[in-house]
């Protein structure tokens, strides 16, 4: 019988397996770091893992705090600057990078910037950092969902999806054609984009999770693929790597706060002997 296993751990080894061997890869930190990790240990050996921050071809020991934590440039090829690392998207070089999600409509745009009203908004998220970049230039994205909501209108656009629908998208002009969100991924299942409409639906749903669960998130009439599948139940050696590699994850999200709080307060503290 095959361990239990965490949504979060669920998450992370779906998003792992979207990465093909021989494939460029932009990275950041959390989910997306666990998954490349885990791809490139069990599933693409040969992939490419890049940071935002310029580090290219990385094996990291262990999940990061931010993207240029010296724990990056383990067993790293070469390492660049942040001009360099953007406009490697533009040329053509990343196939896939992975992008969380704050809010995200029915086309894949994403809001990571405010919640609410932009001048007093309720919340206010981390921005688009280089995520605008990546999704506009990246031959294809992958989205990742741990909190997040779906939306009918994003309160904010930070980065685009596939627009209005359709062809909007490649009728800009402004985007490599072909190119926009491939999947979103989410502790509840796994999402893809219709090739004519560009309209979301749900193509795989995780074990235990029912169908009536996944629609009461979503604000529009969810479509749902006519052969639509159960995702793969993780094995072992998946959930012992995440475990090894990333603790935090597996252990649930208030604990995982504690433990970054206590390893900054501890780092800080070795700074100041």
């Amino acid at each position: 019988m095959s361990k239990s296993y965490t949504l979060d751990e669920l998450l992370a080894i779906a998003v792992a397996k979207e990465i093909n061997d021989y494939e460029n890869v932009v990275l950041g930190v959390g989910v997306p770091m666990t998954a490349g990790a885990l791809a490139k240990a069990l599933f693409a050996p040969h992939a490419t893992l890049m940071m935002e921050s310029g580090i290219v071809d990385i094996r990291p020991l262990l999940s990061l705090n931010n993207i240029a934590d010296a724990h990056s440039c383990k067993g790293f090829s070469y390492a660049t600057d942040l001009f360099s690392a953007f406009t490697a998207t533009y040329r053509g070089f990343v196939d896939v990078c992975f992008l969380g999600v704050g809010q995200v409509d029915k086309y894949g745009n994403l809001n990571t910037t405010v919640i609410g009203d932009y001048d007093k908004p309720t919340l206010r998220l981390p921005g688009s950092g280089g995520a605008a970049d990546f999704i506009s230039y990246s031959k294809r994205t992958v989205l990742t969902m741990r909190g997040g909501t779906f939306v009918d209108k994003l309160d904010y656009l930070t980065s685009p999806g596939y627009l209005e629908g359709g062809d909007s998208r490649d009728k800009t002009g402004l985007f490599p054609k072909g190119s926009g969100p491939s999947a979103l991924i989410s502790t509840k299942g796994i999402f893809r984009f219709d090739p004519v409409t560009k309209e979301m639906y749900l193509s795989q749903i995780h074990p235990g999770v029912s169908l009536e669960n996944v629609r009461k998130d979503i604000p529009w009439d969810l479509k749902v693929a006519p052969d639509l599948t159960e995702t793969m139940r993780p094995t072992d050696e998946e959930i012992d790597f995440i475990r090894d590699f990333a603790p935090e994850l597996s252990a649930g999200r208030q604990l995982a706060v504690e433990l970054r709080a206590a390893y900054q307060m501890e780092k800080s503290r070795l700074h100041c002997v």
